[in-house]
């Protein structure tokens, strides 16, 4: 099959969708399929015969996919819908996308709630893999090493960690370490004073899916405070390595760890956070069930599982599929 992918641009070289488009064309290419991709979006599509286009993103694809559908009529769509998308609603713009796809990804559970009934049987769960990028090193008896990945902007509530950090007790031995890059400039001057400020705290820049692993094997912990998530690909990343999760309590994590996760913590709640972070730290029970529980869900976020998914995404449709004009 003749495979079209678009993802939307970015600022910032190492995106959610530009990983997440990279992961799938490579996946897709070992299922044997040809897999054009255009990691910013065209000016138009671009030429030749495509039996599938999967656009990432419904708002800002709309326009890709309606080109599609003129160009390729007997060509098929497959929308993969991003947190801004569903979260905290979708939009007309996006309802009119997953109307005018023959198939649609959600990037866990509980998003397929957010899809109208009539539209929820185009759907299939793929939930991203991560692979392990380096070796779990030694833990420092004299740090309790946290970490925060993920690029700056206000879905991501990204200070919320370090505004936590200040209000552990004296004896904490917490070190907090913050990845990403600056989606939103303005969070650029509250960060240098945050440094300036929180001797805890040290933002590390953007990093390489490779340095991603490699803070993530030298965390005791990962804190993701969003609002929102489609389906945080960061998760999946820590897990694997090894590195148990706190989380705000939002659907869109629920949807990949479960209800019966021990680590989350109400949304935008920084007190209730820093309580949460001084028990993984002084409670190795706690610590220990948090863990065990990160452990368990290892297996959800394998690449052959990632695959499978996609397989079924794109067979759902397989019947339809026919040799564009």
């Amino acid at each position: 099959m003749n495979i079209l992918l678009i993802s939307p641009g970015s600022s910032v070289r190492h995106s959610g969708n530009r990983c997440t488009a990279s992961q799938w064309a490579d996946l897709l290419k070992t299922q044997g399929h040809e897999v054009l991709v255009c990691y910013d979006l065209p000016r138009t599509i671009p030429g030749g015969k495509f039996d599938l286009l999967i656009a990432m993103h419904g708002v800002k694809t709309h326009a890709m996919i309606r080109e599609f559908r003129s160009h390729h009529p007997r060509g098929k769509i497959l929308l993969a819908l991003t947190g801004t998308d569903i979260y905290p609603d979708p939009s007309d713009l996006c309802l009119t996308s997953m109307e005018m796809a023959d198939g649609l990804i959600v990037l866990q559970r509980k998003a397929l709630e957010k899809i109208p009934p009539p539209l929820r049987s185009k759907a299939t769960v793929v939930i991203q893999s991560a692979e392990r990028q380096a070796e779990r090193l030694p833990r420092s008896p004299d740090a309790f090493d946290v970490c925060v990945v993920g690029h700056f902007r206000d879905v991501k509530n990204p200070l919320l960690t370090a505004k936590a950090s200040r209000l552990l007790p004296r004896e904490s031995r917490l070190r907090l370490r913050q990845a990403g890059g600056m989606l939103d400039p303005a969070y650029e001057a509250l960060v240098a004073q945050e440094q300036e400020e929180n001797p805890r705290y040290r933002w590390i820049g953007e990093l390489s899916v490779e340095g991603v692993g490699r803070l993530l094997a030298a965390s005791d912990l990962m804190v993701l405070s969003s609002h929102h998530e489609g389906g945080a690909r960061v998760v999946g990343e820590s897990i694997v390595h090894g590195t148990p999760v706190l989380s705000s309590r939002i659907d869109g994590i629920i949807g990949l760890l479960g209800e019966s996760y021990p680590g989350f913590f109400p949304d935008n709640d920084a007190d209730a956070l820093a309580e949460m972070l001084w028990k993984v730290e002084s409670d190795p029970e706690f610590h220990g069930r948090l863990q065990q529980a990160a452990d368990k869900l290892r297996d959800r976020f394998a690449p052959a599982a990632e695959k499978r998914s996609l397989e079924e995404a794109i067979a759902k449709m397989s019947d339809r599929v026919a040799t564009p004009d």
